[in-house]
């Protein structure tokens, strides 16, 4: 699927901004028969992992690390991020690239005010050229209440000019034509942000 870059970035700064749907009820903010993720700035590489119970990902209170992702079910395997990486397992949001993921991903920033994350999706081809999406999420912790953003399309989804034409393509997660699929993640301070993956559908540009 081919994206103008004009609808790129009217889709980019909507998420950047304020997400492309905020929910002050509904599917983000219920969690009804969703799967609940923490993303939890942690200073030290030797992270205590007692009493999370399994929904939780560490990752450096500044810089970047790496989330990789397996096809499979939704489940934590290795939850230290400090160190490079950690690593989470989810299922193909969109086999047939029709541009309607078969779940959504919701997003909010908690904790102290002045925190913040950007996240997007990279993977590489087969040469072993390496493709990040420039529809980034991107998210800044202030006062008030903090309201659950759909971040569909950025964490599901690499927008990209792929093939070098000069235009977006749109590939989904675990899309044969990309490999070794990880969420970039950049923090700034001890970010507290919560990732809902719920079982409704969002069209993406």
């Amino acid at each position: 699927m081919v994206i103008s870059k004009v609808a790129l970035g009217i889709l980019s700064f909507a998420v950047i901004a304020s997400g492309t749907q905020a929910f002050a009820g509904g599917a983000g903010n219920t969690g009804g028969g969703c799967y609940n993720l923490e993303i939890i700035g942690s200073p030290t590489k030797n992270v205590d992992m007692t009493g999370s119970s399994g929904h939780s990902l560490f990752v450096p209170i500044s810089g970047s690390t790496k989330i990789l992702l397996q096809e499979g079910a939704f489940n934590v395997i290795d939850r230290n991020g400090t160190d490079g990486s950690a690593s989470f397992s989810l299922p193909n949001p969109d086999p047939t690239n029709s541009g309607v993921s078969a779940y959504s991903v919701y997003a909010r920033v908690l904790g102290k005010p002045g925190t913040g994350i950007d996240m997007n999706t990279c993977a590489y081809d087969a040469t072993g050229a390496l493709f990040c999406s420039e529809n980034i999420m991107s998210m800044q912790r202030i006062a008030g209440t903090s309201k659950f953003q759909n971040v569909t399309s950025s964490l599901l989804y690499i927008y990209a000019d792929i093939n070098g034409d000069g235009t977006i393509d749109r590939v989904p997660l675990f899309s044969s034509s990309l490999q070794d699929y990880f969420w970039q993640v950049d923090t700034q301070g001890r970010v507290h942000a919560q990732l809902r993956f719920c079982p409704v559908s969002t069209v993406v540009p």
